[in-house]
This record gives structure tokens, C-alpha cells and sequence, in this order.
């Protein structure tokens, strides 16, 4: 049992567990013959609880070191490739920190996928992490889903081993029986979305790790409604790909394999096509086409498509970024190809600057995420956060909606918990119920399929730069978002405003609200140690007051009976002032992020305020 389990149970079960602890322990004891040590540490009275959880962890970890080099033994003698077997030397003779980290535990199947580091070893999306994971998916599809006829769509982006990784899926999957359609290219993971609907698949994998470092990649899977899987699938698939601990279940060939079958220029077309009938103002695009856009891709999959969707639009002054628009998994022109990040856009608005472009659009790797840059009423190029995008879009649409006619009671927009409020003060003022869910795009795409009979979903978003609108996808489109945000230009162009011109216009309607993100980054076993020991102390030592305003109010995301929300990792702090604190870890990358958001006129004081408050040490 390992120790962080023992120490997990209440007290008043310790007398009755004592004499197992006391089993495992004097099997340790003597298997390690650390008897000295032990002594000198902890003293001669083991039969002591306290003692005798020190004893059972220090033996416990023992017993772990043991494991990892077992295990990484294994890849060196095992049945592995040699360039594997290569890097699993290396480490072990010149970097023992790194092996550790390597295979001190297996990379997890989340219940989004897999993502980590690329190389050998358990904890790394290698060749062989991703044949297991694909196996446990397979397994889980044979046995829960009925039909003869089950099919997978596969993509991949432009990170590197993305076509290797794409393809050992698709062959994994079909040496299975189930049969693939495999995009013949690189692909948005929104357009995998759509495809899996398209094609009437049962799933769906996509081959990304999003806007993360150059050094990871991923495995993201979809279900049948062409959203992230959730509760109950995605723990069931989890506990299947659990079964799978050695790459020797893996079935990675067959003789007799399900077919697997290209996707191309034919789903390209569709997606297209349903994209550009979303679209609210077709006039004010004829009268505006000549907005000058910058657009880059960050050496991603956007290249495939939104330059597309603004000529088909009809905007005729798109400007690119060369270097950014050849796809490359080492991202050589920036530090992290994270739309979120400014040091992202810079080479961008480097270039809207020297054409005086007006707007810049910019993609992450996967192109479900933008980002973008305005000019404002000075005319200097400044970026708008995913708040205030999402809340733009949120506005024009409802706006547009409502002059359509096409606004009722069953219509409503999707928003996550730590993503501003102006969004639900917009949606309140068009009459438009506002769905709040917790953070994820796997949970706005599980109320679009909750509520597929009863209403329609009109668009929704989180902070983190992702927004969809309509049905056609159930996950965040940047596409769409591109597409969407052009057309806002020219219909605020309409009103004599600029995208700049019109957010203000929002808030002198609204009330300004000022959001912030600060994201601690702790990298490996020691780092996830540490981003649980400080949500731990803020969940057992909350703040009185934030900003001099006491708090009101402390959601534990951690007790669904309470928030009414699946269970997450989640606190948040309201003040009496209206401002509020979110903080939760990452669940794809090594982080914590807290979520700032602040309302009134002092409200970028007030940011600054609670970052110091939060995050300084």
C-alpha cells in the first residue's frame, strides 16, 4: 500500500488496520535490512501508530525506487525498439533524475486522454503509451457498444510524432476489428468534431497536445456526439485502459485488420459549408471586405482552413506571416505557441504594424483556441484576453439574433465558472438563460447533447480562448471563432466602431469587470507535490477578506451535493464587492492556475492586489 493511501485513512481505523500495517512493515523491515536507519529515525517503538506510519512510509518508498529501476530494466531487455532501448541507457547512466521521471509511475489515462512528454518510459507518450491506450479504447468499444459496423475518426495535428502516433492508433484500432477514418493531413481538432458526426462514428481520437511546449504531445479522445468523452463513459474507457500494464497486450497488427479508410478535401468542404451558414451579416462583410487582417497558425493546423474561411467570407486583405505558416512541432519562432501568451502574437503584430492592419488573428497548434490583437483608440495594437473576446462575440450574436428574430425562450449560451460575468449580464439582458459549467469544453458539449431536444445552443466559451457557435461541433472551433470575430469587425464597422470601439461601448452598457491569470508552472513528481500542498492550504485556511472586502462566499468544488457540478479540484472565493478568486490545478499541464476577476472602476488595481495576495511567496 502505498503511503500517501495509508495516510489518507481516518484515525479511528488505525487500531483495527494495525496488525496488517504492522505485517507489512516487519516484511519490509526485513526484506530491506534498514533496522539501523530505522532506529536512528524514528526509534525503537514501531508498534506506535505514529512510528509506524513513518516506518511504512519510508519502506514504501524503498519499495518504489525498486520499482522504477525494475520496470526501466524491463524496457532495456524487453521487447522494445532499439532507439528506445537507447534512450532508456542513456538515462540511466547519465541522468538518474530523468529516468525516475521517466517510469515512476505510468502516464495516466485521464478522462480527457493522455498528454506528457515525448521519449521512453511509462510516464512519456512514446509508441508504446499510446498502443496501450489505444488498446484499452478498443476494448472498451467491443465490449459496451453494440453494432458491426463501428467506426473511429482519427487526426492529428502538426506536433512532432503526431502522424506516428495518429497512425499506430489507427492501426491499433483496426487490428481490432473497428474500422478508421484517418485524415490524410494534418487537421484542426475541431474539424475531428465534425467528422466523427459526419461519418456516424462511435469515437473519436485526435493526436494533440494543444497549445503546450514543444516537448509534449497528446492523445484526446471523443465520443459519438463528436464532444470530449464525460461521466459515465470516459471512467469506464479509463478502467479499461488500466487493464492494459504491459505493451504485449497490445494488439498491434493483424491479419485480417478493419479497413482503414482517408478523409480529405470532402469533410474540408462540409465544414466549410456549415461554418459560413452561421454567419449573421453578409451585408456588413460586402461593405467592410477590405478590413486588413493579420492571421498566423503558430506553425500549426489553422493554415489548413481559416485563411479559407475569410476568403470565402469575401475579406480580401488577409496578410500572413510566412515563417508562422509552415507547420513545425519545434514552434522555432516563439517560446510556446500559446495564443493566451502576448510573446505568441509579437511577431504578428510586428507585421499588423508595418501594414497597419487592423486585427490580428492567431491560432494554437491545434486550432481550437484564438487569439487576437486590436487596434485601440489610439491606434496601437493591444491584445484582448479570452474574457473579452468571448464576451464581444457573446454580444454581437444576440445582438444579431435578436434583429434576426431568431431569439425565444429555448435558445441559451454556455459559459465555464471562472470565465467574467459580463457574459451572463449580456445574456440576462437579452433574456437568454446562461449555463454555467465547470472548466472544460467537455461540459459545455455535455449540456448541447443534454438539452438537443429541448432548446438550441447559440454559442458559449471559456477564459482560456476557446468559443463555438452552433451545433455543428462540440468542442471550441478557432474557425469558427476567426470567422465569427471578421464578421463582428465589419458589423461594428457598420456603427462607426472599431473591435476596440465596441468593447468599450459594452462596458459603458455593462460595467467594466477586469479578469487576470497568473499560472504557476511545477513540473514533474515533485511539482504535482507541491500544487496539491497549496490547494490543500487554501482549502484548510481560506482567506478572510480579498482586496479589503470580506469573503462571502467559498464554493469547494470537491462537494458536488453543494455546488450541484460533477466532482473537480476547484475553490472559489466571492467578496461582498462582487470581485472573485478561482483557482484550480491544470488537468493537461504541470500547473495551477488562479483566475482573477475584479469589478468597478479600480478594478486593474484590484487585480493586482489579488495576485500579490495569491500567488506571491
Amino acid at each position: 500500500m502505498r503511503a500517501e493511501s495509508i495516510l489518507q485513512f481516518h484515525p479511528q481505523f488505525f487500531p483495527r488496520l494495525r496488525s496488517c500495517f504492522e505485517i507489512i512493515a516487519l516484511v519490509c523491515y526485513e526484506s530491506f535490512s534498514v533496522k539501523n536507519l530505522l532506529i536512528t529515525n524514528f526509534g525503537n517503538h514501531f508498534k506506535a501508530t505514529s512510528n509506524l506510519i513513518c516506518y511504512i512510509c519510508y519502506a514504501n518508498q524503498l519499495l518504489f525506487t525498486m520499482n522504477y529501476l525494475d520496470i526501466a530494466q524491463k524496457w532495456l531487455t524487453g521487447d522494445f525498439d532499439p532507439q528506445t532501448k537507447a534512450e532508456v541507457l542513456d538515462m540511466k547512466e547519465n541522468n538518474p533524475s530523468a529516468l525516475e521521471d521517466a517510469f515512476y509511475c505510468n502516464l495516466e489515462f485521464g478522462t480527457g486522454g493522455l498528454r506528457g512528454i515525448m521519449g521512453a518510459g511509462t510516464n512519456r507518450m512514446n509508441r508504446y503509451t499510446v498502443g496501450m491506450a489505444t488498446q484499452g479504447l478498443a476494448n472498451y468499444i467491443k465490449s459496451h457498444v453494440e453494432g458491426d459496423d463501428l467506426s473511429v475518426c482519427v487526426s492529428y495535428d502538426s506536433r512532432n510524432n503526431s502522424k506516428l502516433f495518429a497512425g499506430i492508433t489507427a492501426d491499433v484500432l483496426s487490428s481490432n476489428g473497428i474500422k478508421v477514418y484517418m485524415f490524410d493531413d494534418i487537421r484542426p481538432t475541431p474539424e475531428l468534431s465534425y467528422s466523427i458526426r459526419m461519418k456516424g462514428s462511435i469515437a473519436g481520437v485526435m493526436v494533440t497536445a494543444s497549445h503546450n511546449p514543444k516537448e509534449y504531445n497528446g492523445y484526446k479522445v471523443s465520443w459519438s456526439d463528436g464532444g470530449q468523452i464525460t461521466s459515465p463513459v470516459d471512467k469506464d474507457i479509463v478502467n479499461e485502459v488500466s487493464k492494459i500494464t504491459e505493451p504485449s497486450m497490445v494488439r498491434f497488427s493483424s491479419d485480417c485488420p478493419a479497413p482503414i479508410i482517408p478523409m480529405g478535401k470532402e469533410v474540408d468542404e462540409a465544414y466549410l459549408r456549415d461554418i459560413l451558414s452561421l454567419t449573421l451579416s453578409p451585408e456588413s462583410r460586402a461593405r467592410h471586405k477590405d478590413i486588413k487582417f493579420v492571421y498566423t497558425p503558430l506553425h500549426g493546423c489553422g493554415v489548413k482552413l481559416v485563411p479559407e474561411c475569410l476568403k470565402r467570407l469575401g475579406f480580401t486583405n488577409v496578410i500572413h506571416v510566412p515563417e508562422q505558416d509552415v507547420p513545425d512541432g519545434n514552434f522555432p519562432t516563439v517560446v510556446s505557441p500559446n495564443p493566451e501568451e502576448s510573446s505568441a502574437l509579437k511577431m504578428a503584430i510586428d507585421v499588423a504594424i508595418r501594414n497597419d492592419a487592423d486585427i490580428v488573428l492567431a491560432t494554437d497548434p491545434d486550432a481550437d483556441r484564438m487569439g487576437i490583437a486590436v487596434k485601440d483608440d489610439k491606434g496601437k495594437m493591444v491584445l484582448l484576453n479570452g474574457n473579452q473576446t468571448a464576451s464581444l462575440l457573446t454580444y454581437y450574436i444576440l445582438t444579431r439574433w435578436k434583429e434576426l428574430g431568431k431569439l425565444d425562450p429555448s435558445k441559451y449560451v454556455i459559459k465555464t465558472i471562472v470565465t467574467t460575468e459580463l457574459i451572463t449580464d449580456i445574456c440576462n439582458s437579452f433574456s437568454v438563460k446562461v449555463f454555467n459549467v465547470l472548466t472544460g469544453f467537455k461540459y459545455i458539449a455535455e449540456v448541447i447533447k443534454r438539452n438537443e431536444k429541448t432548446g438550441e445552443f447559440i454559442c458559449g466559451g471559456e477564459e482560456s480562448y476557446g468559443f463555438n457557435v452552433g451545433q455543428f461541433v462540440r468542442d471550441k472551433d478557432a474557425q469558427i471563432s476567426c470567422s465569427m470575430l471578421a464578421e463582428c469587425a465589419a458589423w461594428a464597422a457598420d456603427q462607426g466602431l472599431s473591435i476596440y470601439g465596441l468593447l468599450q461601448k459594452i462596458y459603458s452598457e455593462y460595467g467594466f469587470r477586469k479578469e487576470g491569470l497568473v499560472s504557476i508552472v511545477r513540473k514533474g513528481k515533485s511539482g504535482a507535490e507541491e500544487i496539491a500542498a497549496i490547494m490543500s492550504g487554501f482549502r484548510n485556511n481560506p482567506p478572510k477578506d480579498i482586496c479589503g472586502s470580506p469573503v462571502c462566499r467559498i464554493i469547494d468544488y470537491l462537494e458536488p451535493e453543494k455546488t450541484g457540478q460533477p466532482k473537480s479540484n476547484v475553490l472559489q472565493f466571492f467578496t461582498e464587492n462582487g470581485d472573485v478568486v478561482s483557482m484550480r490545478p491544470s488537468g493537461t499541464e504541470p500547473k495551477i492556475k488562479f483566475y482573477f476577476g475584479a469589478k468597478g472602476s479600480d478594478a486593474e488595481e484590484k487585480i493586482e492586489l489579488m495576485k500579490n495576495q495569491f500567488t506571491k511567496d
